[in-house]
């Protein structure tokens, strides 16, 4: 009957743990089961089994960057004038005697006056003596050049005129953040042929690592962001600049997570800093530790990320699932295939990616049986306890059960 008692905590273990699941025992994730049933009470996801197809989609649509935000390649057209510049007007004339030279300045070197510098109205006009108010806002030097030529030239002798900009105080471009030198500079100034890292270059450079920088472009409301590095690794994106950009230099290092099974030191989980523009996969999981070898299962390490909704579909993702741009998708590596290292080499992380490594089976039903155990010891424990608490009383009183366990005989108390 006792070791009836004894075995009762051990046979209750069993149905606890079959009842508790996962839930019974400490976890640091679900389990590969859980993932791999594609089904979530709190988010829907598409569960994608990498595979060379799969990264050829991947690979295809790549983030752009700048150049997917602005499509526009072409180089700045003509930069035109803005209310604010100040100008500078030259009026020539063929011979002396005409509106702007008088007889007597035949001995001068030139036949041309110089009309002092003027600043662009709000109305955005500029006066010229004789011909009036000149359009100057949103046209180029050579437009404002012909106008003012077709108002005199009735008056003056074969008049010509010379515009340009004394100080340019709009089409300007902007740095900011984290570069040596921050600045302004007016495009003509730069040949109307800049591009973000000619403007960054300007600016002195970047004051830190290019691996953490990011470079952030603003164009007519529209914001874009990428990796500094890419900017010189893809040439697509370092794109022109245009009159009004702003650029914005700041420093970030690129990030993952990794949860579960890690083998690093302590448990291998955490938050992992790059340190360099772009790593794999299989860089990821070596970062934090790899797997730890008698607790992960090989053929379930996860990739968690959210894809673009047209990426998620070409996946096979089942988009009535999902509302919105981005849906959620959980990449699946079978490292237990030799091939899944080279899958794991092709597949570019990305910032606030996670990395999931699952628990391996053996490694649960290893924590059922020290739970068992330990509640087999606790119940031998207790009932050797129990057996030794009329010998105590006994003791208690002064008498003892020796004679009385050897005989059988019952002991009564005083």
């Amino acid at each position: 009957m006792s070791s009836l008692r004894r075995a009762f905590p051990v046979l209750l273990a069993f149905p606890l743990a079959g009842a508790g699941g996962c839930g019974f025992f400490p976890v640091s994730g679900p389990t590969a089961y859980d993932i791999e049933s594609g089904t979530s009470a709190v988010a829907p996801y598409h569960l994608v089994k990498l595979a060379p197809h799969v990264l050829d989609v991947l690979a295809a649509h790549e983030p752009k960057g700048l150049a997917g935000a602005f499509t526009d390649r072409r180089p700045p057209s003509n930069i035109t004038f803005g209310i604010g510049d100040v100008v500078s007007v030259t009026i020539f004339e063929a011979a002396a005697g005409g509106l702007f030279i008088p007889l007597e300045a035949g001995v001068r070197p030139g036949n041309y006056v110089t009309i002092p510098d003027q600043i662009v109205d709000n109305n955005g006009n500029i006066t010229v003596p004789f011909a009036g108010q000149i359009k100057a806002a949103g046209r180029t030097n050579v437009q404002i050049q012909n106008d003012i030529v077709d108002k005199i030239k009735n008056r003056a002798i074969e008049p010509q005129a010379v515009v340009s900009l004394s100080q340019q105080r709009t089409s300007l471009v902007s740095v900011v953040g984290t570069v040596n030198t921050p600045l302004r500079f007016a495009v003509p100034m730069s040949g109307a042929g800049d591009r973000v890292l000619d403007a960054i270059t300007r600016a002195g450079g970047i004051s830190g690592p290019g691996y953490a920088t990011w470079v952030m472009l603003e164009r007519g409301g529209k914001r874009a962001t990428v990796p500094f590095e890419n900017l010189v690794m893809d040439p697509k994106n370092n794109i022109y600049v245009q009159p009004g950009d702003r650029i914005y230099v700041y420093q970030e290092q690129q990030k993952f997570m990794a949860f579960g099974a890690a083998g690093g030191a302590a448990t291998g989980q955490g938050q992992f800093a790059f340190d360099a523009w772009r790593i794999n996969l299989a860089e990821a999981v070596a970062k934090a530790g790899g797997l730890a070898d008698f607790q992960a299962d090989p053929g379930a390490v996860f990739l968690y990320r959210l894809e673009p909704r047209e990426v998620a579909q070409l996946l096979g993702g089942d988009m009535r699932k999902f509302a919105g741009p981005l849906v959620p998708v959980i990449f699946w590596v079978d490292f237990r295939d030799p091939g899944g290292y080279f899958l794991a080499t092709r597949m570019q992380m990305r910032n606030d990616d996670i990395v999931f490594m699952a628990n391996a089976k053996s490694f649960e039903a290893a924590k059922l049986l020290t739970f068992v155990n330990l509640v087999a010891s606790t119940a031998v424990g207790v009932g050797a306890a129990v057996q030794t608490v009329p010998i105590t009383e006994a003791a208690v009183h002064g008498r003892t059960l020796t004679g009385a366990v050897a005989t059988g005989a019952v002991v009564t108390p005083p």
